[in-house]
């Protein structure tokens, strides 16, 4: 896993603008109101937030994880200036941590793990993606629910014959490129990023490098069933009732420590 987002974590907000965010918190809740609702949520791959602090704006103690400690900056501002507080439950919460996703660990076991914004895309070795799932597993109670997307290996052979991708505007510009291998379903994201500083006028570049790969529904499927978890259920698309197919953008898992 080799994306840190040390550069991009100050305007990441603004270039993820239109991610649908609240798709993954009304998946969220709609996989709750199926396997319970949770006290106690662990997110791995938090970014900036935009998942954790709103569920823990409606009444969930949320501990969110990153492996950016920039990103995790960011997140703590918003949460600490967000307006109203955390909203309708009296015991919601967000508290953030720099932690790895491969070797995360807390003291007690919790509720309900999430993973959103193909976060396991960025384990680049299938190893990686199964030390992730036992990880997962041994802090999960008894019961407890495992929620992530992925994006399949079309998905990411689409946006490579899609590029190169660019942004224009008044004080922020970059060209996104990318190389694909179709063989090991690997991408190689590099951006290169113009920012307009208010004060000064003058633009700072920053370049970023990020590597993805895809991995097979069956084979997620497989390895979390040889990690112990059972009742797996698989949807496309920010739709529970929509099963995979050639078309899908992006793969849900739903899985459940017995």
């Amino acid at each position: 896993m080799e994306t840190a987002y040390r550069g991009l974590a100050e305007i990441y907000d603004r270039l993820m603008a239109d991610m649908p965010y609240p798709d993954w918190i009304r998946m969220t809740r709609e996989a709750w109101r199926r396997y319970g609702v949770p006290a106690t949520v662990v997110e791995l791959g938090c970014g900036t937030g935009n998942v954790a602090i709103p569920l823990a704006e409606q009444g969930v103690r949320v501990i969110a994880m990153d492996i950016s400690a920039d990103m995790l900056s960011v997140a703590q501002h918003k949460a600490e200036n967000r307006p109203r507080g955390y909203g309708t439950g009296a015991s919601g919460s967000v508290r953030f941590m720099q932690q790895d996703m491969r070797d995360w660990a807390l003291d007690e076991p919790a509720d309900c793990v999430i993973s959103y914004c193909d976060s396991i895309n960025y384990l680049t070795e299938p190893d990686e993606v199964e030390q992730v799932f036992r990880q997962t597993y041994a802090g999960l109670k008894p019961g407890g629910l495992f929620l992530f997307d992925v994006l399949p290996p079309r998905q990411l052979k689409r946006y490579a014959e899609g590029q190169p991708y660019y942004l224009n505007a008044d004080d922020i510009a970059y060209l996104w490129t990318m190389e694909y291998d179709d063989a090991i379903h690997r991408i190689r994201h590099e951006l290169t990023i113009f920012v307009q500083d208010e004060n000064s006028g003058l633009y700072r570049r920053i370049d970023e490098i990020h590597v993805q790969r895809a991995y097979a529904e069956d084979w997620v499927v497989s390895r979390l069933e040889r990690c112990g978890f059972a009742d797996i259920r698989v949807a496309a698309d920010f739709n529970w009732n929509r099963p995979p197919d050639e078309r899908a953008e992006r793969i849900f898992f739903a899985a459940r420590k017995p």
